[in-house]
């Protein structure tokens, strides 16, 4: 005898529309054939946006304790609600510390240190979804993880950033302060973001084994530093030498090449300089004549930095050019000083074909002259004070001028002398320092060096070495960066004249002899230690039977020295402890690609060079997120956003005082920064929760080497939070409290509509898992949603909605069926969304109900993540519906009608 159906089957309609919320009605325009359908429609829509919500609150939980749950779920979602309590009883249960003794493999990630000059911004937040995306999913497949959280002291980066501030708040500078008392207020600082980043971190859920925290200037990490430069300089790979540097003005120190960055000048562009009032005049080629000796008439140079001029020791010409033959070997006369200059012959710097084929020539500021002044013996005069201005060695006419001033000054007094022969514009390339945004200045100074030519070599070979590289990056087009950059790497100038930092384990003696008392005259009599007792002994030894006085360098470390010896220091290293020996080399390094040189390349350098092993075996370069302008986020350009803004939402008012109450920037700056968030958020941002911003920062990977945020994206997820929450409500209403799981379902008896889900589950887990594996995050992300959303939500829920309409028991079996397939979709599917959102996961997974004498894991982060089952593959059952669909493609009835009515069935 044929069943029959419950009533509520006979319209199609609303089984298509009665989960939908108001926002979809607007959205869909569906053609309705028949008029009880249309009135359905209309009931529900009017009944939806007038129905009273029922929020249910969730009992008090102290802090640390596994959640309490109402025993009613709330008819809507709310992450402030669902996110709270968690993360407290995660961390205090454990999840998240590895164990050095477990027999599981390893899998090790070292959190890159944020720096300590501010709250985390958005790019951050990027970083961490991504490596807690990937640590969720390997605890859940049975590995020992490990991901080590740290900071950053940041060297020059912080110490720009209190100067700043200083300077805007306060008006006192650095100098003023004194050393002891700036010094001070940094650690200050340091400690209030410390904390501000830590409390982000747990608030964006990542399960960082937080009982392994360090800092770069701790204690045990400042051990690390001091061990690597001893060992280095030991070996011959660290030394001190005069050189040619990149020079802060505004900082007074010295920087790396790659802290240099260049900007493109295509013809006079005013800029501005930090501590000059008036736009500086750059893209311009000053063209001035010397007056030759004997009245030789005079000889024409041109140059975009006509105050280095006050520096010139020479004239290059080419050889083999026939205008100048005449003046090899004479001399040009210096119109300030009266200095001779000669006429010089270099075949490598000078271009006969460009300008008037003769170049002025400043050893002491400038790359190029540099190396002409060392093949060709020349003079090396600085003219500069470390601060920028014009030194006594510049004449009296300049000095303590500040260079762009004199750069003024020095074309007029040309100009006077009938010297200057006009200007142009030019096309440029211009030094800035990445972090205070001054001009570079090079400079002559004593520094001290690491050797990276063995070490260059290596990091190269374990990147590039053919098919198996003992370091593997993705994505594979950074390989061909790693290796033009090795190809032409320099020694790494690692000392830095700032206070903030790790002090240079070095100790100068001034001997009681020596006729030169400041500190660095003499290059050999640095001496290089441990400690002060240490290095008193091996002075004793070196200057034996001779009185002297130590003295301490007092210039500090680069700060990517430090940072590059992180995947060992943060194990232990230089000791042999149990974590190094379990957990060296980590499994993988997850940053952005703006710091594959800075940091990486180092880590690779040092790792190698003091672990003995490669300290990665992948490197994932993830894309930078920027704002609607295309700029990186940054603080120190304002346009950064904190993710606790997004997870909790922000007024714009909320976001012009953060602007005020912390940004470091100038009063230009800082009305530029306020105007590009009202253009960006005019009405704030709305409170999206922390697993909505998660899952759509790991969607955004796709993406090339750069992101633009949308804010709406992230809200979208937010609303598909909702609507998992609503499956879930529905799910455990129709389950019932009494429903136990049964110990097993046997998948063949199933009736098609629990076939088909189990299939496509089946090719979602794998797809998840094969994305997750091969680093590809957006894909991983776009097989889940499409599973939830697609085919669990869209489909199959709507489909069994039938069979719980009523208790007929006619329907019983497939009750049954709709039941525990329901079920098993709904555990298998929380845990394979897990890593991507894990607060509503756990939620959701602790309402489901239990198996009888189930010994289910306490927690969803520490349960199995799903795998394959051979018996959910229904190829069959797939190709049916594939065929379905495709044969509604060719009507006017809904893909949906068709799909259900075979479902039914």
């Amino acid at each position: 005898m044929k069943k029959k159906r419950p009533k509520k089957v006979i319209c199609i309609y609303r089984l298509l529309f009665l989960s939908a919320n108001c926002k979809d009605f607007k959205r869909k325009k569906i053609r309705m054939h028949q008029s009880r359908g249309k009135k359905i429609i209309q009931k529900e829509k009017l009944r939806l946006k007038t129905k009273r919500i029922t929020i249910y609150n969730d009992p008090e939980t102290y802090s640390g304790d596994k959640k309490r749950l109402s025993r009613k779920m709330a008819k809507s979602y709310m992450p402030s609600a669902v996110e709270k309590s968690w993360y407290e009883w995660w961390e205090k249960s454990k999840f998240f510390e590895a164990d050095p003794d477990s027999s599981k493999p390893p899998f090790v990630i070292v959190l890159p240190p944020p720096n300590v000059t501010g709250p985390l911004h958005i790019g951050h937040a990027l970083t961490a979804a991504i490596q807690d995306t990937i640590i969720r999913w390997r605890r859940m497949s049975g590995y020992n993880t490990l991901w080590v959280p740290g900071t950053d002291h940041a060297g020059i980066a912080a110490q720009a950033y209190v100067e700043k501030q200083f300077l805007r708040f306060t008006k006192i500078t650095r100098d003023e302060m004194g050393r002891y008392a700036f010094t001070n207020d940094l650690w200050h600082m340091k400690n209030l973001y410390r904390d501000t980043i830590l409390r982000q971190l747990r608030r964006l859920g990542a399960s960082l084994d937080w009982s392994r925290e360090c800092y770069t200037m701790d204690e045990k990490r400042s051990l690390a530093v001091t061990e690597a430069f001893v060992r280095l300089h030991k070996d011959g790979l660290i030394y001190r030498d005069l050189r040619l540097v990149n020079w802060d003005c505004l900082l007074q120190t010295a920087i790396s090449d790659i802290e240099n960055i260049y900007i493109e000048i295509k013809e006079r562009t005013p800029l501005r300089v930090p501590g000059y009032e008036k736009p500086v005049e750059f893209g311009v080629l000053t063209s001035f004549a010397y007056p030759l000796e004997e009245g030789l008439g005079e000889i024409i140079v041109a140059t975009t930095r006509v105050e280095t001029m006050l520096g010139d020791t020479a004239i290059a010409v080419h050889p083999v050019d026939a205008r100048y033959s005449h003046l090899h070997g004479k001399f040009a006369i210096h119109p300030f000083n009266g200095k001779k200059l000669p006429i010089v012959c270099d075949a490598v710097l000078v271009d006969m074909n460009f300008g008037t084929g003769a170049v002025k020539i400043t050893p002491a500021h400038d790359p190029n002259d540099y190396e002409v002044g060392k093949r060709l013996n020349l003079e090396f005069i600085n003219i500069f004070t470390d601060g920028g201005k014009i030194n006594s060695n510049g004449g009296p006419e300049f000095t303590g001028m500040p260079r762009f001033e004199a750069r003024v000054a020095v074309t007029e007094a040309l100009k006077k002398k009938g010297l200057f022969k006009g200007d142009q514009n030019i096309e440029m390339r211009l030094g800035i320092c990445s972090r205070t945004h001054d001009v570079v200045e090079p400079l002559i100074k004593t520094q001290w060096y690491v050797n990276c030519k063995s070490m260059a070599e290596q990091a190269l070979d374990v990147v590039t070495d053919g098919a198996s590289p003992k370091i593997e990056f993705i994505p594979k087009q950074y390989v061909a960066e790693w290796k033009r950059w090795f190809e032409n790497s320099r020694d790494w100038c690692i000392s830095r004249q700032i206070g903030w930092g790790h002090r240079v384990p070095a100790w100068y003696a001034v001997l009681k002899d020596d006729e030169l008392k400041e500190l660095g005259a003499y290059n050999d009599h640095w001496v290089v230690a441990r400690n002060k007792q240490d290095a008193m002994e091996e002075a004793n030894r070196i200057f034996s039977g001779k009185k002297f006085d130590l003295y301490k360098d007092p210039d500090v470390l680069d700060t990517w020295f430090s940072s590059g010896l992180f995947p060992l220091s943060v194990l232990g290293w230089p000791n042999d402890t149990k974590d190094l020996r379990a957990f060296y080399s980590t499994s993988v390094l997850e940053t952005g690609h703006d710091i594959l040189f800075f940091w990486v390349a180092r880590m690779v350098m040092l790792g190698m060079k003091l672990g003995g092993d490669v300290p990665f075996r992948k490197v994932y370069l993830h894309p930078m997120i920027c704002d609607a302008r295309g700029r990186e986020m940054s603080k120190f350009l304002g346009n950064a956003i904190d993710p606790l803004e997004v997870i909790n939402g922000i007024e714009l008012k909320g976001l012009h005082k953060k602007l005020d109450d912390e940004c470091s920037l100038d009063e230009n700056e800082l009305e530029t920064a306020k105007e590009d968030y009202v253009n960006d958020f005019p009405d704030g941002i709305p409170e999206c929760g922390a697993d909505a911003l998660r899952f759509a920062l790991v969607s955004y990977t796709a993406q090339s080497d750069k992101i633009k945020l949308d804010i709406q994206k992230v809200v979208e997820y937010r609303q598909w939070c909702n609507k998992l929450w609503d499956a879930i409500r529905f799910s455990v209403t129709k389950l019932g409290e009494d429903y136990v799981p049964p110990e097993e379902i046997i998948p063949s008896s199933l009736p098609f509509s629990c076939k088909w889900i189990l299939s496509v589950l089946n090719k979602a887990i794998s797809k998840t898992v094969v994305s997750l594996d091969s680093y590809e995050f957006s894909d991983a992300a776009t097989a889940v949603y499409s599973w939830w959303q697609f085919q669990l939500c869209d489909v199959f829920i709507e489909a069994i909605k039938p069979y719980f309409a009523g208790n007929d028991p006619a329907y019983a079996s497939e009750r049954k069926h709709a039941r525990d397939t329901l079920w098993l979709c709904l555990d298998n599917g929380l845990r394979l969304l897990h890593p991507f959102m894990p607060f509503v996961t756990e939620e959701l997974w602790q309402r489901l109900p239990c198996k009888k004498d189930s010994a289910r894991k306490e927690s969803i982060v520490i349960s199995e993540y799903p795998s394959t089952v051979e018996g959910w593959n229904f190829d069959a059952v797939e190709l049916e519906m594939d065929m379905i669909h495709s044969c509604s493609e060719t009507t006017q009835v809904s893909p949906k009608q068709f799909r259900f009515k075979r479902l039914l069935k």
